[in-house]
Parts: structure tokens; C-alpha cells; sequence
């Protein structure tokens, strides 16, 4: 299956000059979507993974059912105000703006090793910013997984001395 084919793009979101690809339009295929998850979880089967982290919200689409087929746990990161416990964060640039990223303060023991997934790779800098929140608590990032890389963007640059995987390149 061309699963680069299921996604749609969307141009001039969601601000004027951004085309947006839309992964919607794969999840709702449930061929596609195992499909996906599958590809992903594969990379990852034998790498002892001990929590996987996603990053709000795409991200949780794709690490919840991942964190499920590695038997692993799944620990959300969030934008500010989301969390209710004790929690540390960290700011970040992406190419319309800025963020913030948060995650529980205990959501992470020193030396358990984490899989950070987000859906879609475009400047790095959501996924810097989370990978960062994961060592201040002392976890080791196994990897970065995203199901997109918008190369152009060069987000990889951001991403360098990490494990890095995409599934698919535009």
C-alpha cells in the first residue's frame, strides 16, 4: 500500500504559506492506519523499549497503540495547562510560531528508555524540545519516530545525534 498517497495536503494551513499534510485521511482507513502502525512498531519490536512519550495531540494517535504493541507504557507530552500534576516544560519554534511542551515530573525514572513518536517531522523543533524534557528526567531517548518527514523543512538538523525514523519522506 502507497501510504504517502493517503495523505492529503491542505495548502495555506493553518496560517497563509504552510501546506499542511494531513494525516487524517490515512487514519481513517483501517488498512492503512494498521498498516502504519505496524511499519513503526516493527523498527522497534527488539529495542526493549520501556515507555513510549507522544507529543500532543497527532502524536498520541500513533504512541498509544505503539506503547500497546511494545508492551510498553505510554506517557503523554502535553501544551501548558493540560497536565494536573507536577510537571516541567520547555519552549520550542516551529515554522509559524512558538510553544511549549510539558510532562510530568514522575512520568519518567532515570534509565528507562523511551520512545518519543510524533505524526509528522517539519522544522524538529516540538520533537528537540520533548526529547530534552525526556533527559531532564533522565530517561535515554531510543529513538524519534514520525510516520512524516517534511525534508524540506530540514527538521532532522534539529534532531541530530538521536536515532531518527520516518516512515514516510515528502
Amino acid at each position: 500500500m502507497n501510504l504517502a498517497k493517503m495523505i492529503r495536503d491542505v495548502p495555506d494551513f493553518p496560517v497563509k504559506g504552510v501546506l499542511f499534510k494531513d494525516i487524517t485521511t490515512l487514519i481513517k482507513d483501517p488498512d492503512a492506519f494498521q498498516e502504519a502502525i505496524d511499519a513503526l512498531v516493527d523498527r522497534y519490536i527488539d529495542q526493549d523499549i520501556d515507555l513510549v512519550a507522544a507529543i500532543e495531540s497527532r502524536g498520541f494517535i500513533f504512541g498509544a497503540p505503539m506503547a500497546y504493541e511494545l508492551a510498553a507504557g505510554f506517557i503523554p507530552i502535553r501544551k501548558p495547562g493540560k497536565l494536573p500534576g507536577d510537571k516541567i516544560g520547555a519552549s520550542y519554534t516551529l515554522e509559524y510560531g512558538t510553544n511549549t511542551l510539558e510532562i510530568h515530573k514522575d512520568a519518567i525514572q532515570p534509565g528507562q528508555r523511551v520512545l518519543l513518536v510524533d505524526d509528522v517531522l517539519a522544522t524538529g523543533g516540538s520533537a528537540k524540545a520533548a526529547a530534552e524534557l525526556i533527559e531532564k528526567l533522565g530517561g535515554k531517548v531510543v529513538g524519534i519516530v514520525f510516520l512524516v518527514d517534511i525534508t524540506p523543512l530540514n527538521g532532522m538538523e534539529k534532531l541530530r545525534g538521536y536515532d531518527v525514523f520516518s516512515l514516510i519522506k515528502f
